[in-house]
């Protein structure tokens, strides 16, 4: 019998360990202002891409500035970010731009995801119910995420719950799109419900 040759002993195993994990999309969606680019960048693993431009006056004309007077940027295409979970698992992130007339790049942002979450301010829900129908309607698992401004929600999960009309089995919960671990929490939600949807 011919020995083995030492330097290639374990190498089935070694082919293992290296293998690249699994990229997985997501989509992180949600009115004008809600912490969509900052959800991103505090979670992302890399510098984030994002598409911020300048709001002009003309802008301001158009979007509803009263509860984020601070903000002078928005997203006029998307953010791009990433997270490795674990060494089989890696998210990709991807933000849409959150005013209706930036809604013709959905399509092409969503493509591929296996879920989303939408997040929402609730000092403006009636800005995410086009978010919540998107999903709905592409029939894209997804959680709605309620980002606690100044650590506190203006209305507790369930009369979100009834005034979005999302589905019992739909996750809601309460996060900071600030905090790397809050965010990381919420995307494990949306995967967890992807996960569910696949096996059904």
């Amino acid at each position: 019998m011919r020995p083995t040759d030492p330097s290639t002993a374990g190498a089935p195993a070694a082919q293992a360990a290296v293998r690249p994990p699994l990229p997985v999309k997501l989509v992180v969606a949600g009115g004008f202002g809600v912490g969509k680019t900052t959800a991103v960048g505090s979670i992302s693993e890399i510098e984030p891409l994002t598409t911020e431009a300048a709001i002009t006056e003309v802008a301001a004309g158009v979007d509803d500035l009263s509860h984020t007077p601070s903000k002078t940027t928005t997203t006029v295409a998307m953010d791009f970010g990433c997270l490795t979970i674990d060494p089989t698992l890696k998210l990709y992130l991807f933000g849409t731009p959150g005013q209706e007339r930036f809604g013709f790049m959905w399509d092409d942002i969503v493509e591929g995801a296996v879920g989303g979450l939408v997040i929402v301010d609730t000092r403006r829900l009636d800005d995410c119910y086009a978010a919540v129908d998107y999903f709905e309607h592409k029939q894209i698992p997804f959680a709605v995420a309620v980002n606690a401004f100044d650590g506190k929600v203006e209305h507790d999960l369930d009369e979100v719950r009834w005034a979005l009309d999302v589905a019992d089995e739909v996750p809601l919960l309460v996060f900071d799109a600030r905090e790397r671990g809050s965010v990381r929490d919420a995307l494990l939600v949306v995967l967890e419900q992807a996960l569910h949807r696949a096996e059904n």
